[in-house]
């Protein structure tokens, strides 16, 4: 528990707060609830979390985000969203090429040059979006683990 007595009014929430309120991430954070992760992602932490865009969600295949929000393929819906978060506070003044670890347990291969892409198909679009308990990186697309085929579970 946090002592709600000593957060200053001008520090920002926790990473489901901040993304709430924000407003361009309805989708992942329905998709958050749909999963049961919002009180994970409220815990301590730290995390560093790649938000996909509502954009992003927009952009998957037709009937995919449906198909990921009913309760039958919630341990898909949870394993992607885990393959979005990475354990710890990475700023993007930290960030290196190579791969790293995800929550999920499947390694995300990040590429830094002009822009930062995960897994060659996700561009990182805004940077250190900080929350009580990590940061937010905002990207384009939405990156699935090996092993998850999206249009499968409309198929």
């Amino acid at each position: 528990m946090t002592d709600s007595h000593n957060e200053s009014p001008n520090e920002p929430g926790d990473i489901v707060a901040v993304a709430t309120e924000a407003g361009s991430f309805s989708t992942l954070v329905a998709a958050v609830s749909a999963a049961g992760l919002v009180e994970t992602l409220q815990g301590e932490g730290p995390f560093t979390v790649f938000a996909p865009s509502d954009d992003a969600f927009s952009a998957l295949p037709d009937g995919v985000v449906e198909a990921l929000l009913v309760e039958d393929n919630r341990e898909v819906l949870t394993k992607v969203l885990t393959y979005h978060v990475v354990p710890g506070k990475v700023m993007a003044a930290e960030v290196t090429t190579g791969d790293v670890a995800s929550v999920e347990g499947s390694s995300i291969a990040v590429n830094v040059g002009d822009t930062v892409t995960l897994n060659g198909s996700a561009t990182v679009t805004a940077t250190d979006v900080l929350a009580s308990n990590g940061v937010i990186h905002v990207i384009d697309a939405v990156i699935l683990p090996p092993g998850v085929d999206a249009a499968a579970l409309v198929a």
